[in-house]
């Protein structure tokens, strides 16, 4: 898994020429790219949307009973 805050080995082949490294690491230090976020979670995305969903489901059966439909 990659991590942004390694840094490259030295010992490593660059595969970059010193003109086009610099011109990526200035794109990844302004704009969009330079706020730090926490990682992505998946799975608290998952019990998110199954929250919401039971919260749906129990909101349109007390609907339903209110209305006398179920």
């Amino acid at each position: 898994m990659h991590d942004g805050n390694q840094k490259p080995n030295p010992d490593a082949p660059q595969k970059l020429s010193d003109a086009d490294q610099a011109r990526v690491d200035a794109f990844l230090e302004r704009g969009v790219n330079s706020v730090e976020r926490k990682p992505f979670r998946p799975l608290f995305l998952l019990f998110l949307l199954m929250a919401v969903v039971a919260g749906f489901s129990l909101l349109s059966q007390g609907i339903a009973q209110w209305a006398g439909i179920y």
